[in-house]
């Protein structure tokens, strides 16, 4: 009788550790259509050859975008395969899980596993990211990428993981432009007392103030009607959203100013980084880089072809590089603004990397 107990006592502990593994949840859901890397080096978590976990992916943007394409064709696929499958991504554009606040607070706890989000949202969670507000940082577009994928970039969102997040890689929203209904804009004395349409950002209504314009701040999604009803005069945005929104249609000049550049993040929740095996995480990781490669080639491309169709419905010019020295001249003020909210130290850094990379 104590041997056929102490059988059934084994029996009983074995199928409890048993029943203690398994996969991740598998949520219902519809899933839409190298450099030094930000996150920390993998865990030593150890691999565990037979488990899945799911990965959900949050963006707000829509699923034509270069960003979502980049998700699904890039980071989704290679994960996927090279995982054998141990990795399922499921991505959710149109803000289908919230919006970019929303999305960031549910990867801070645990809930969502990854937030495609942008820098001006992610500044209320870390406040270095506020050097990206900058105005007229970086010379040109190779400068911004190389800056971001070096030291410079790192050193931004290295301390994410103290509020439970990691960054998997810098994406693209490109360079900010200004359209505006009363005239092309050349010299800061043409922006003068134009109500223009800003995000809710401190920086860049700081800017646009010392350019002598009239910030004012709308939500996205509230902002084509403003400019029908004439609420505002202006607005600034990538290329791509500038055409995806229609805002040619309520626009009729848009100057290629180039004020702000603008890079979106990919943020992975700290505690399920933490919780994948160390083989997953190098995958993961390699995958964010696919994204990032991926996002910025469709990018240009749409953003040369959305220009071209723009330049046929609105009245476009660009600003000379004499035309923009009098633009960076008069906002230089900002850059004190921002060393006090982000370290005097780490503007320095985002200038030599412009220094180094424009070489």
């Amino acid at each position: 009788m104590k041997k056929f107990l102490a059988i059934l006592l084994t029996a009983t502990i074995l199928l409890g550790l048993a029943a203690c593994g398994g996969s991740a949840p598998a949520p219902s859901s519809s899933s839409g259509t190298s450099s030094p890397s930000p996150a920390a080096a993998p865990s030593s978590a150890p691999a565990a050859s037979g488990e899945k976990f799911i990965v959900r992916i949050g963006h707000v943007l829509q699923a034509d975008t270069a960003s979502h394409i980049a998700l699904e064709e890039g980071l989704k696929k290679y994960a996927e395969e090279k995982s054998g499958g141990r990795l399922e991504i499921q991505i959710f554009p149109n803000s289908a899980l919230g919006g970019e606040r929303q999305m960031i607070e549910a990867a801070q706890l645990g809930t969502l596993e990854i937030a495609y989000v942008t820098t001006a949202v992610l500044a209320n969670f870390e406040p270095k990211v506020q050097v990206f507000d900058l105005p007229f940082l970086f010379n040109d577009i190779d400068i911004a990428r190389k800056a971001l994928d070096d030291e410079f970039g790192h050193k931004v969102t290295e301390n994410l993981p103290s509020v439970g997040l990691r960054n998997l890689s810098y994406g693209e929203n490109g360079y900010r432009h200004v359209s505006n209904n009363r005239g092309p804009i050349h010299k800061p004395a043409d922006m003068k007392g134009i109500k223009i349409r800003t995000m809710e950002n401190p920086i860049h209504m700081k800017a646009f103030e010392l350019i002598g314009a009239n910030p004012t701040p709308i939500s996205f999604n509230e902002l084509y009607t403003a400019l029908q009803q004439k609420t505002v005069d202006a607005q600034e945005n990538p290329i791509f959203l500038t055409y995806t929104s229609k805002f040619f249609e309520v626009q009729k000049y848009l100057s290629l100013t180039g004020h702000v550049y603008a890079p979106g993040i990919c943020v992975i929740s700290d505690e399920f980084w933490n919780k994948l095996p160390a083989d997953l995480q190098k995958i993961l990781q390699e995958g964010a880089y696919e994204f990032r490669t991926m996002q910025r080639e469709i990018l240009d491309q749409q953003n040369r072809d959305y220009l071209e169709e723009l330049k046929e419905k609105m009245e476009v010019n660009e600003l000379t590089s004499e035309e923009k020295r009098e633009f960076i001249e008069i906002t230089k003020p900002v850059y004190d603004e921002v060393a006090k909210l982000v370290g005097q130290d780490l503007v320095d850094l985002a200038i030599k990397a412009n220094e180094t990379y424009a070489k």
